[in-house]
């Protein structure tokens, strides 16, 4: 089968708010969700600043009972799930459960968990972890817990790909629906900003501010000094566009093509060279059967990190040019931080942005790194009938994907 892949239902837990609605005010009005750290102590380390999600209440998206057996991940994708699925106008029963389901992004899962589990055993041995840990120190927990909660019985995936895992599960979804493996499912990522976390990113020595200036997220800037890092989810509800158009729902977009690559690169680094993001970009290109110059838009990676924004730039203007005409460009990092695989919720901008026929700015942009045709400021109207999403993480993995206008 070749079945054409409709997004649906958009499902967001982010540092600018909880459900579509406040997040798209918020995204297409600049605002950024980036403040000081609020959940832990950073005075030890020399970054102090993230994007934090802070108005989100688990207990209205799940029962306390089942929440009790719940890490803070979890309830965050359970949570996401629910809205995407509510927004795609869908309900769950016996008829659909089994050909519905979900595949999941992390690039670190519940790193809260792990080192609460890692203490405990170096303080009191394994005698005094409680048993309700344990399950949610695993990579999968979130999806299982949102399969439970939601009574899915189809394909329940979590995969772990780095910086590129949300983009992944969002090709890998759109793949099996395409070939008739599945009628619903709920694609995209999600990770956590803990103290672990933070700590351990410090000590990659790529957190801003890297030269003792401002800290702060300013992708494709030349004055950029690291990344900022963030966190939540963000899911997309993915289906068979004939069964959209049945029942009469409009979708956001269509998913037309994906594309994945590599190339050698420092574990806890981006790559210089930008060959294997431009290989990516092609073969995602080539499954949506378009060329460079279709492309309206691309929602960049760039996250303000000195390697990884220069390495994109140049691979963006060899493969659109530097003349003519060029997509419009722009990152959201500024306002969501760098969260790895939550970068689901670049997905849900993309498709709002379809929706709402704007583009969201770059923001903190001065000294733009390179000629491309960035948006800077505030949101800008235009048309967008094909648009770009890639990924690349450190350690040289990537993802391309290709969303359409519906009935593009």
């Amino acid at each position: 089968m070749n079945r054409r892949v409709a997004v649906t239902g958009i499902g967001v837990v982010s540092p600018l708010g909880v459900g579509k609605k406040v997040f798209s005010r918020r995204l297409f009005a600049g605002e950024s969700g980036i403040a000081e750290v609020a959940s832990f102590d950073t005075s030890p380390f020399p970054s102090h600043r993230g994007a934090e999600v802070r108005d989100f209440e688990p207990r209205d998206f799940v029962a306390l009972k089942s929440l009790r057996r719940m890490d803070r991940l979890s309830s965050m994708v359970v949570a996401s799930a629910r809205m995407a699925l509510e927004d795609a106008g869908l309900e769950i029963f016996e008829g659909n459960r089994d050909r519905t389901g979900i595949i999941l992004g992390t690039a670190f899962g519940g790193t809260d968990v792990k080192t609460r589990c890692a203490r405990i055993l170096a303080t009191e041995g394994p005698a005094g972890i409680n048993p309700i840990l344990v399950p949610n120190s695993v990579m999968n927990a979130p999806a299982g817990h949102a399969s439970i909660e939601l009574g899915f019985r189809g394909i329940n995936t979590t995969v772990t790909h780095n910086g590129t895992s949300a983009e992944t599960a969002l090709a890998y979804a759109a793949a099996e629906i395409s070939r008739g493996r599945a009628d619903i499912l709920l694609a995209g990522g999600a990770d956590i900003l803990s103290e672990f976390f933070f700590e351990t990113m410090v000590h990659f020595h790529g957190l801003s501010p890297q030269d003792g200036q401002e800290e702060r997220a300013v992708p494709f800037d030349k004055a950029r000094n690291g990344y900022v890092l963030g966190e939540g989810c963000g899911l997309l509800c993915l289906e068979p566009l004939d069964r959209v158009r049945q029942r009469g729902t409009e979708p956001y977009c269509e998913m037309t093509g994906w594309g994945l690559g590599s190339s050698p690169a420092p574990s806890t680094d981006w790559p210089e060279d930008p060959k294997g993001l431009i290989l990516t970009i092609h073969r995602a290109l080539q499954s949506a059967g378009c060329s460079p110059g279709e492309i309206d838009l691309v929602l960049a990676c760039a996250n303000g990190g000195r390697k990884l924004d220069q390495m994109e730039a140049s691979a963006l203007l060899q493969i659109f040019g530097e003349g003519g005409i060029r997509p419009r460009v722009t990152s959201i990092q500024g306002a969501l931080g760098e969260s790895f695989s939550s970068e689901g919720i670049r997905a849900a901008a993309l498709a709002l942005a379809f929706r709402e026929g704007r583009v969201p700015p770059t923001l903190g942009v001065s000294s733009p790194l390179a000629p491309l045709a960035l948006v800077t400021g505030k949101s800008r109207e235009t048309t967008i009938r094909l648009a770009l999403l890639d990924a690349a993480s450190f350690g040289g993995t990537y993802a391309a994907l290709v969303f359409a206008a519906p009935e593009n």
